[in-house]
């Protein structure tokens, strides 16, 4: 396909419509906003216009992410700038590590956390390149005070790598990202580094259709003797996981008690400045108890999970807010409230079409194929 296409030509042509079929389905869903569409001789010059990048539709876009199923940079309309980049050494040569380095390498997995939030799985490329650049740089480093430290930053940003990888629908992408992490994790000898890439791992055993896995996993990560060495925080992340693998496999009662476990030890506020990489508040936790109660069909999940979707930090992530709205239409269809349920399901679908969330995208098709 020719390079000069800008990426909106590009996403037509991989759909196989014409430019008439694009311009009807966007008037479609513009009338499903309640909003009147311009006419047709309208419509089709401005699309035109936004093919050839002649001018950007802002005001279209929620529209074309959605047509499209893709996120905002994959169409162009994200400007994806990768963060000053860190010179690496020969092979032969090797490098000391000191804390301005250490530092440097933990603000670009924040840029790339922060990136992940907005524009979902458009930045994995540039994820996966920098968890590549900090094992070269780990591999040519001398041992030192900051060598644990940089450990810990692989750890981290391979974790993130793993979970957009995971969240892209590549399951084996984000069980290797995540082993990298794992061996890192080693590397520094800091429990809850470990602890947490562990615990996330299981994610993918999960979404491989393996439950009892994942909660054999998990459940060697979290064990109470980590639960000493580990941040109250933390503590309550690894029980409300846990939770969450053991509702999937049917095991209700000890999911409840996990639950439960979370609330009693997780801290006031958002974070901690040691777990940069974990934000977990009530809001969060509710939403997390609601998910968990959904999987089991209970009745309570939806106080839950329309008191978490009333809070602020769970709509700060288009991907958390697709998760936590197909969980509620889930409830919600327990319920026998149909028309509820297809209403958080088709927003649910709009929000994991802008991230390209293809795990959302798969539970949302499981909900309504059901």
């Amino acid at each position: 396909m020719d390079d000069s296409m800008t990426p909106l030509k590009r996403a037509r042509l991989a759909s196989k419509m014409s430019q008439g079929d694009v311009c009807a389905r966007l008037r479609e869903l513009r009338r499903k906003r309640g909003a009147m569409p311009p006419k047709d001789s309208s419509l089709k010059r401005m699309y035109i216009e936004w093919e050839q990048g002649r001018v950007s539709p802002s005001e279209w876009r929620d529209e074309l992410c959605e047509l499209f199923q893709l996120p905002p940079a994959a169409l162009g309309f994200v400007e994806v700038a990768p963060p000053p980049s860190i010179e690496l050494p020969s092979v032969l040569d090797v490098l000391r590590l000191d804390a301005e380095l250490v530092e440097m390498l933990e603000s670009q997995t924040d840029h790339y956390r922060l990136m992940d939030r907005r524009v979902g799985a458009a930045i994995i490329p540039q994820t996966v390149a920098h968890v590549e650049h900090m094992q070269q740089l780990l591999r040519n480093a001398l041992p030192g005070k900051h060598f644990s430290a940089a450990a810990v930053a692989l750890a981290e940003g391979a974790a993130l790598a793993g979970w957009q990888a995971l969240d892209a629908g590549d399951i084996t992408k984000a069980w290797n990202l995540h082993d990298i992490a794992k061996s890192a994790a080693r590397q520094s000898d800091d429990p809850a580094a470990l602890a947490h890439v562990t615990a996330q791992q299981a994610y993918a055993l999960l979404d491989a259709g393996r439950a009892a896995d994942a909660v054999e996993l998990i459940q060697y990560a979290h064990t109470p003797q980590t639960a000493k060495r580990v941040p109250p925080r933390l503590r309550a992340w690894l029980a409300a996981a846990e939770a969450e693998f053991l509702a999937a496999a049917g095991q209700g009662e000890q999911a409840r008690r996990m639950l439960d476990q979370a609330a009693e030890v997780l801290p006031a506020g958002d974070s901690d400045p040691d777990l940069p990489y974990l934000m977990l508040n009530e809001t969060h936790l509710s939403r997390w108890r609601g998910h968990c109660l959904a999987r089991l069909g209970a009745s309570e999940a939806v106080d839950a999970l329309t008191t978490a979707l009333d809070g602020d930090q769970a709509l700060s992530s288009k991907r958390a807010e697709s998760s936590l709205r197909v969980d509620l239409a889930l409830a919600l269809r327990s319920r026998g409230d149909m028309v509820g349920s297809k209403e958080h399901a088709r927003r649910a679908g709009e929000l994991a079409g802008r991230t390209g969330s293809a795990r959302q995208r798969a539970r949302i098709a499981d909900l309504l194929a059901s």
